[in-house]
């Protein structure tokens, strides 16, 4: 049985479910994001946490690193083998190890403990911004897919094809990350220039490698079912480049 779960709010923002082991942040967590429109359902550890996603519709999740059990890693990259929906980890240490695991398993965003509420609330509007975000027109609005050395795009649906036909799962940072990168292929993108097109989290950080690891973690997908060769090359001391021809739609370049 899960403990906090709430009927919409009449500005329903979405449905959030927040897996802490620790029943008072369960509570403050939900009574505070529930005073901002939003569902919630809390989850004391991994068990009941999978049991809500299989049976209810959650638009993000709030996962906390340390849980009794199965660490918030080990959840994170179960669901990511499934399902896309976007994650915002809570860690208790301030460590780049850390967050770069939490990146690592698939987490879209992350937030140290003790945090402010307004700070968690700004980070899961972030997040849920830019799972949803329907692009404008050009390439992010066309009806067509966008393809590249095989692959498919499918903007609207957020759906990415191998061109082996196989459906690849990608976070929503993941996904962000890719359209920024095919938005602006055979260009050198700096880590700051990706940030800002992926609408990723900045960082004051000079040695933040979130972006570092998103790359990683999308060239490992990407790499694994190519024809052979580097789509997203390293540009030593500058950033990356995209480097397959990319087409608006089929037979058609951007």
């Amino acid at each position: 049985m899960t403990e906090i779960s709430t009927t919409p709010a009449a500005d329903d923002h979405g449905h959030v479910l927040v897996v802490d082991d620790d029943p008072q942040i369960r509570l403050l967590v939900a009574r505070f994001l529930q005073r901002h429109g939003y569902k919630v359902t809390g989850a004391p550890d991994g068990r009941v946490m999978l049991d809500v996603l299989r049976q209810a519709e959650i638009d993000l999740v709030i996962l906390d690193l340390m849980l009794p059990g199965r660490s918030g890693f080990d959840l994170c990259s179960d669901v990511r083998r499934t399902s896309s929906v976007p994650i915002v980890m809570l860690t208790a240490r301030n460590e780049e190890s850390d967050r770069v695991i939490g990146l690592e398993a698939g987490a879209d965003d992350y937030i140290t403990k003790p945090f402010s509420a307004r700070e968690l609330l700004a980070r899961v509007r972030a997040v849920l911004r830019r799972s949803r975000t329907k692009r404008g027109p050009g390439i992010d609005g066309s009806a067509e897919p966008i393809v590249f050395d095989g692959w498919r795009m499918d903007l609207r649906r957020r759906e990415l094809t191998s061109p082996t036909g196989t459906l690849v799962d990608l976070s929503t940072g993941e996904f962000d990350l890719l359209v920024a990168l095919v938005e602006h292929a055979n260009r050198v993108l700096s880590r700051e220039a990706l940030m800002q097109f992926a609408k990723t989290r900045r960082s004051d950080d000079p040695f933040d490698r979130t972006i570092d690891v998103q790359i990683s973690r999308l060239r490992r997908k990407l790499e694994a079912d190519a024809h052979g060769g580097q789509l997203i090359k390293t540009i030593r001391g500058a950033g990356y480049m995209f480097t397959p021809s990319v087409q608006a739609r089929e037979g058609h370049p951007a």
